[in-house]
């Protein structure tokens, strides 16, 4: 349905948060309209149903995954205030109209997360890049020069202590009530466990949570084997501190494993070591050997939150992000099979119709989509996490890059897999056109979160790479075709690229590559608004809970 001009009462009394909308307690409450231009955008999102089939789970693990959950809701109030602030009942219970209420639920706040974070409510200032993070009047130089110990941590927030110096605070401190509310749950929900291994995961992530050290947790969560349900909890991914992509944001997933599916997948992650030796690189990029206890499987997700949940929906999971259990121990991929499913009905297959030439429509396939995610997770192992020339890890060469030339690597590597494992007949399903046309295809799908989250920019930088390097063409009707030897060039040629900047912490060169070609141009703009104009959804949301699962 079509909106009028929309009007929502947003009174926000407290004036110490940064980045939202404010205004003073002196202040009379203000109308604040929608920016016109998101009349139209309030429906962007098809809501989708989490559920599975819990009937082959005992008693006690429904009542373990019911703790969960609880579990999970507590992360999602840390989330808001990291994301937000801590106003963000107030801001909520001032919103009337149940749209904007259902949007702004989705963001976290008032910035559009799959439009550059752009601020949707007229009256509301721009998003810190640093969200919560930091000071709002801190500069990157200042906290830079400055001698705080542990400025690069990823469990504390920066903040100004009485003299206005920046000083850290550990999130076990800052937020000590809410994780020992976590905590306490998650240790209850370890004696309903049957598995052994995942009762002593909850254990330990509940110490974590207190501590702020998550290393013994991360390596007790590798070593679990056979457990039919699992959690992802904690603070985790740093994309939301665009300023120096140092701070870890809280998130939650609730899974039920795919058993059936799960025994497809094992064989993959063998081939990781072998795969890494043939990279299209210099030996001195690939030194390091990946984890050989890696291991891939296949999940139900029935409730996320926090992070996990904000905007855009993830449909496949690559940790613990730590390089020392990463190579010692590898990675554990998830895929998400219920919701990669979601989004291809919804998404990929209506993309297909808009934007690929008709005689390349049925490489497009649901099998290639699930691979070339799963691969892309898989590829997060390949190449090389510590810089080769004594500047540290990739991610602190990298800095506030480093997550985006990550993806982009995951990416470009997935699909390089791909091809090998064809060659070599591991990979039995579909032909090669199958997974590079869907690959395009789900570059459409993905660039249309916008440019300025991490895989916004890996998918932008690919992109620009690809059409520079003729592995696609577009025609006089705006439809793609992918150009098979073309692309194949192209994917190696990046691969060495990437490779080669994050070995040599090449700060420089990953943020002149992010600014020339991690934009959106006017062509692939005016092509993206084809699928606007034939009302595609952009992504999903879900609808969850203990009510829908029965519990």
């Amino acid at each position: 349905m079509k909106l009028s001009r929309i009007a929502a009462i947003v009174a926000i009394t407290t004036t110490s948060l940064t980045g939202c909308y404010q205004q003073t307690s002196t202040e009379k409450k203000q109308t604040v309209e929608l920016i016109q231009e998101y009349n139209n955008r309030l429906d962007i999102y098809k809501e989708v149903t989490l559920s599975s089939d819990l009937s082959h789970l005992s008693i006690n693990q429904k009542k373990m995954l019911a703790l969960l959950i609880e579990a999970s809701d507590i992360i999602d109030t840390l989330f808001w205030q990291q994301a937000y602030g801590t106003s963000k009942d107030e801001f909520l219970a001032s919103i009337t109209d149940e749209k904007i209420k259902t949007f702004v639920e989705i963001n976290y706040g008032p910035w559009d997360r799959l439009n550059g974070d752009k601020p949707y409510l007229l009256g509301s200032s721009e998003k810190p890049l640093g969200a919560q993070f930091y000071p709002e009047d801190m500069t990157k130089e200042e906290f830079e020069q400055s001698d705080l110990a542990g400025k690069t941590g990823l469990y504390s927030v920066i903040k100004r202590n009485k003299e206005g110096k920046l000083t850290s605070v550990a999130y076990s401190e800052l937020y000590s009530d809410a994780l020992n509310r976590i905590a306490v749950i998650l240790e209850k929900a370890a004696t309903y466990a049957q598995d052994k291994e995942f009762s002593n995961y909850l254990t330990m992530r509940a110490e974590a949570l207190r501590t702020d050290d998550y290393q013994a947790s991360d390596f007790a969560w590798m070593d679990m084997k056979n457990n039919p349900i699992d959690i992802v909890i904690g603070p985790i991914e740093t994309y939301e501190d665009q300023l120096f992509g140092y701070r870890a944001a809280f998130e939650s997933y609730v899974l039920v494993k795919d058993m059936a599916w799960s025994e497809k997948l094992a064989k993959y992650a063998a081939f990781l070591p072998e795969l890494q030796k043939g990279l299209p690189v210099s030996k001195k990029y690939k030194k390091e050997v990946p984890g050989s206890d890696a291991d891939l499987n296949a999940y139900d997700v029935i409730y996320t939150s926090g992070h996990a949940n904000a905007g855009g929906k993830t449909i496949a999971i690559n940790l613990p992000n730590d390089e020392e259990v990463q190579l010692e121990k590898g990675t554990r991929r998830l895929q998400l099979k219920n919701a990669m499913r979601a989004k291809y009905d919804a998404i990929m297959e209506p993309i297909a119709q808009n934007l690929i030439v008709p005689e390349q429509r049925k490489n497009v396939t649901f099998n290639a989509f699930f691979a070339n995610t799963m691969f892309h997770e898989v590829a997060h192992g390949l190449g090389i996490k510590n810089t080769i020339n004594d500047k540290g890890t990739v991610r602190q060469a990298l800095k506030e890059h480093a997550s985006a030339l990550e993806e982009g690597k995951a990416d470009i590597l997935g699909l390089y897999m791909i091809g090998q494992l064809l060659d070599k007949k591991v990979i039995t399903e579909g032909v090669l056109a199958d997974y590079y046309t869907t690959f395009l295809a789900g570059i459409f799908r993905s660039v249309r979160f916008g440019a300025s989250s991490a895989h916004g920019k890996a998918n932008m930088v690919r992109f620009n790479y690809f059409a520079e390097n003729g592995a696609f063409t577009r025609n006089e009707n705006g439809l793609y075709a992918v150009n098979m030897e073309n692309m194949t060039k192209a994917v190696d040629s990046l691969s060495a690229l990437i490779l080669k900047i994050q070995g040599d912490g090449d700060y420089q060169g990953v943020d002149s590559l992010v600014k020339e070609s991690g934009i959106i141009k006017d062509e692939l703009a005016n092509d993206l608004a084809k699928l606007e104009k034939a009302k595609v959804p952009v992504d999903i949301v879900f609808k969850q809970g203990k009510k829908i699962l029965g519990l």
